[in-house]
């Protein structure tokens, strides 16, 4: 797949935002290795705090159906009803991604549309990262 279509799913998840607070709109289509795309947009509460992120969202979707792998992300935001803009993924979001990826290889697309993005490795976005293998047990060093 390439990043023209992950922008295009991504931009299309955003439309089914639910952002009654912030009316903030956020899209995510993230690729597994396997090809298949799974789907995410933001869900705001009137609580804050149990509001999820697209990235997350489709994470948890990927992860819920027995995926592990990933290639890439593609993230677009913008205000309900406006253009669409750059949206980076949050801190949260990326600690999420670096939990299943490889921060080298993982590919996270931004921009504004299909024809106007950029793309970033993970460890770009989120340098001298904590990852699974520092919490690997030490043999006796």
């Amino acid at each position: 797949m390439d990043y023209k279509e992950l922008m295009r799913q991504a931009i299309e998840m955003r439309e089914r935002a639910y952002t009654p607070y912030s009316g903030y709109q956020v899209g995510a289509a993230l690729l597994s290795k396997s090809g298949t795309v799974y789907r995410g947009c933001n869900v705001e509460n009137a609580a804050y705090s149990p509001g999820i992120c697209a990235e997350r969202t489709a994470f948890v979707k990927a992860v819920s159906e027995g995926e592990r792998e990933f290639s890439a992300i593609a993230v677009i935001g913008g205000a309900a009803g406006g253009s669409l803009e750059l949206a980076p993924p949050c801190g949260i979001c990326r600690q999420v991604m670096r939990e299943f990826c490889n921060p080298d290889t993982f590919e996270i697309v931004l921009g504004t549309g299909p024809e106007d993005y950029k793309v970033y490795t993970l460890s770009q976005l989120l340098p001298l990262s904590f990852g699974p293998e520092n919490l690997e047990k030490q043999e006796n060093v």
